[in-house]
Formats: structure tokens, sequence, C-alpha cells
């Protein structure tokens, strides 16, 4: 399934989706990914001011592909 990610809520809503899709607990993707269970919970509601790379492997780690697509325009507002 695609999903069209404007805000950083947006791909929390997709993450949490997937955890609880797959049974695990915020504590279970913490510890696969080395990092707190706070973070996971921040992630999850759009508020985490992280490493974009850690947000990617803790995408990754649930099943969760990030893409990129080119459009034809730039918005600025």
């Amino acid at each position: 399934m695609l999903s069209l990610i404007h805000t950083s809520e947006d791909l929390g809503k997709i993450l949490r989706k997937r955890r609880r899709a797959l049974g695990y607990t915020q504590a279970d993707v913490a510890e696969f990914n080395g990092c707190s269970t706070r973070f996971i919970s921040e992630l999850e509601r759009g508020l985490a001011a992280a490493k974009l790379d850690t947000v990617i492997q803790v995408a990754n780690s649930i099943g969760v592909d990030i893409f990129t697509k080119e459009r034809g325009d730039a918005t600025w507002d």
C-alpha cells in the first residue's frame, strides 16, 4: 500500500499501524533498534526530532519502505 506523507504525523500513523499489525509493542521496536520507548512513542505521534537514519532504521525494521518520487512542480507553501 502506498501512502503519501506530508507531515511527521502522517509517517507516525503509518509506523504505528504497521507495528500494531505485527503485534509488536513500542518496547519491542525500541529494543530492535537500540533506541528508547519514548523515542518510538514520540515518532508515532509525529513529535520525534531525530536523526533521519534512525527513523529510516525503525521503519525498515517493521517492514515499511520509504520511497521518494519527484513531482512536476515544487510547492513552497
